[in-house]
């Protein structure tokens, strides 16, 4: 009888390791799905709220079909996006755009602020320069701890001049995980960079999965979850 009760517990036992495993497996493959596609709904109904008053209701297909589809104003905003850019590009627009700019520098708050978000717009949206170089290794926060960081430029102007180091210095930025998108400005003498041969993208991929995912596209293997990992033996010092 006991033998029996121990034989049903272990298959109950095995049936909900199974269950509890196929749950685990497909929510991995479901939950980037499906906040990926949240996501992109979410910013298009974002998007529509703010460009759809500026659409002419006689463009709006709403009013022809009567259904709500969303991502027209996304749509207008890329047509619309795209005509700015092809008439900057021209002689009419650049002289429009240097004599707003004219204008808006005469304005001490709106200057400031307008200066900077154009420094940003021109660092994400430049087309003519990459963002990093190559992705590194340097120590930090100490020496003897090593971090991936990606070379920048190399320091110049008074930064380079009062850091004191006769070696070239180089600018490092050093993201944080798994929010890569922060992080810190380093300079560092350049012989104290090692440079890596993975590229920028691998890089990030590593520093964004806290190490899980390797430039060669494996994964690191985690404890499964409900397994106890055995401690490493230690060897005796008698």
């Amino acid at each position: 009888m006991q033998l029996n009760e121990e034989t049903e517990q272990k298959k109950r036992r095995g049936t909900f390791a199974w269950l509890r495993g196929s749950f685990l497996t497909g929510l991995v493959v479901i939950a980037p799905i499906g906040l990926t596609l949240w996501l992109i709904w979410t910013v298009a109904g974002w998007v529509d709220s703010w460009v759809l008053p500026f659409v002419p209701i006689w463009m709006r297909p709403d009013q022809y079909i009567g259904l709500n589809i969303r991502g027209i104003g996304v749509l207008a905003f890329l047509i619309f996006t795209i005509l700015i850019g092809w008439i900057a590009k021209g002689i009419i627009g650049k002289s429009l755009i240097k004599w707003a700019e004219g204008l808006v520098q005469g304005l001490p708050v709106v200057r400031s602020v307008y200066n900077g978000l154009k420094q940003i717009a021109e660092t994400v949206f430049a087309q003519s320069e990459a963002s990093f170089d190559k992705a590194c290794l340097v120590e930090y926060p100490r020496k003897g701890i090593w971090a991936i960081a990606f070379i920048s430029t190399n320091a110049k102007g008074e930064v380079d001049r009062k850091i004191p180091a006769d070696d070239k210095k180089t600018a490092v930025f050093l993201p944080t995980t798994p929010n890569p998108t922060s992080g810190f400005l380093l300079f560092l003498p350049k012989e104290d960079v090692i440079e890596l041969d993975m590229t920028v993208e691998d890089a990030a991929k590593l520093v964004i999965s806290a190490g899980l995912v390797y430039p060669n596209g494996t994964q690191a293997q985690p404890t499964p979850i409900g397994e106890v990992r055995p401690p490493t033996a230690r060897i005796s010092s008698n």
